[in-house]
């Protein structure tokens, strides 16, 4: 298909593709991720607002318009209430206000996506992007060395190009963004490009070390490779790579044997063996629930866990730092945030936030299933995307600080402009748009 713009792809927003790719690409950068995105979402607001939103439904269609609209809402209406019992005001009313730029940017990121151009463009970059990363990051596990810098050898994982400095999160960005590259390999070489591609991520989500990534993959491989190869043959490839890719890392890295030995540790069934496996995170979760249970309706306030973290803590608790002091009274601080994103929600926001983020949940899953078969093949990688970042049976990141809340809400916003594409008619009866 041709680049050239058509009656419905006003050329004013025809970079928002570019956007999303550069985007994604900075996230190895400290800030410079969260600089694009506020820019890409003042630019977009500019244009809208110099246009008067006239011909909305040029840049998207309206079930899109209103779908991404009602998504942000779902995850900004709970911080705005958790103002109301934040036990760090300051720290909460920052986040409320700065998250206020997630609403253009997610137009923006449907807008991307509202026609096959875009959806070529937006999509082929992740895959190249996250390709990249792989590439890097299997240098680095043969020589130590990625465009991250050098790895030192007291570091017990590979971080490739997220460097080495604690900023662990190679493993699960590669996890979460692993659709788009497995489709894009399958696309173009077949099964063997599947496979191919699946291979060298799995080598890197192994040996980044982090066990929530090994989830979050699986899960990818096994919807990706059941839609691909069918059930019994996807069961066939993925214990066979498995077991070779599998063993071959184990056989050159000790410390990857440790960390699976400590997985191994929860099968014991004992309380002792459950914390060690999960890293001490039977202590986060269980003072996560103790503010929960007392602040019920709108929870300590977003990003205040840390502050309210010494009040509900045993003892001697091992995430209790001494000196640094949190923002809210200068006592010591403890973990950051509750490590898993139900406990998250209802610690930080209370009831009242998950209600929300239940019914956004909801509008999406009823788009998916209204959608025609078309939309919904169309849709399928950034859904997948998505309902793997947000699973509820796993640890995460935290997902209302600035880094995980963009990947977040991008692949929100991705997953609603292509369901809800502006060509959509055009597309069912023009398979290879």
């Amino acid at each position: 298909m041709s680049d050239s713009p058509t009656p419905d792809t006003p050329a004013s927003f025809r970079w928002a593709p570019w956007w999303v790719i550069a985007f994604v690409a900075t996230w190895p950068g400290r800030g410079v991720a969260a600089g694009i995105l506020v820019l890409g979402a003042l630019v977009a607001c500019g244009l809208l607002i110099r246009q008067r939103f006239r011909g909305g439904s040029r840049y998207l269609s309206h079930e899109a318009w209103a779908l991404t609209s009602v998504l942000f809402l779902a995850y900004w209406l709970p911080e705005a209430f958790s103002l109301l019992g934040a036990v760090d005001p300051r720290e909460t009313a920052e986040n409320v206000v700065g998250h206020l730029v997630y609403l253009p940017a997610l137009w923006l990121a449907a807008m991307a996506v509202a026609d096959a151009r875009g959806r070529r463009i937006a999509f082929n970059g992740i895959a190249a992007v996250v390709g990249i990363w792989t590439l890097d990051a299997l240098v680095q596990a043969v020589t130590g060395w990625s465009l991250g810098g050098h790895l030192p050898g007291e570091v017990d994982r590979i971080n490739g190009i997220f460097g080495a400095d604690g900023n662990f999160k190679l493993g699960i960005v590669i996890a979460s963004l692993a659709p788009f590259p497995l489709a894009a390999a399958a696309r173009r070489l077949g099964t063997a490009g599947w496979v191919l591609a699946a291979g060298a991520m799995f080598v890197v989500v192994l040996l980044a070390g982090s066990r929530a990534s090994w989830l979050t993959y699986a899960l990818v491989l096994a919807v990706s490779g059941w839609v691909l190869l069918g059930l019994k043959r996807a069961l066939l490839v993925l214990v066979l790579g498995a077991g070779v890719v599998g063993g071959l890392a184990v056989s050159v890295s000790d410390r990857l044997m440790a960390r699976m030995e400590r997985t191994e540790a929860a099968l014991s069934g004992e309380e002792e063996g459950v914390d060690h496996a999960l890293s001490g995170r039977l202590a986060i979760w269980t003072v996560a629930g103790r503010m929960a249970l007392d602040h019920p309706l709108t929870g300590v306030g977003v990003r205040g866990f840390r502050c309210a973290y010494p009040d509900y803590a045993e003892p001697g608790d091992q995430f209790l730092r001494e000196g640094g002091g949190s923002r809210c009274d200068g006592r010591p601080y403890g973990a950051f945030h509750a490590h898993q994103i139900v406990l998250e929600i209802l610690s930080e926001t209370g009831l009242a936030g998950m209600v929300l983020w239940l019914f956004g949940v909801a509008l999406a899953l009823r788009a998916w299933f209204v959608a025609s078969t078309a939309a919904r093949l169309r849709a399928a990688v950034p859904g997948l995307a998505l309902a793997v970042t947000v699973f509820p049976l796993n640890t995460h990141l935290a997902t209302y600080s600035t880094f995980w809340g963009g990947v977040t809400l991008l692949l929100a916003a991705l997953f609603a402009g292509t369901l809800l594409a502006r060509d959509a008619p055009r597309a069912a009866v023009r398979p290879g748009a």
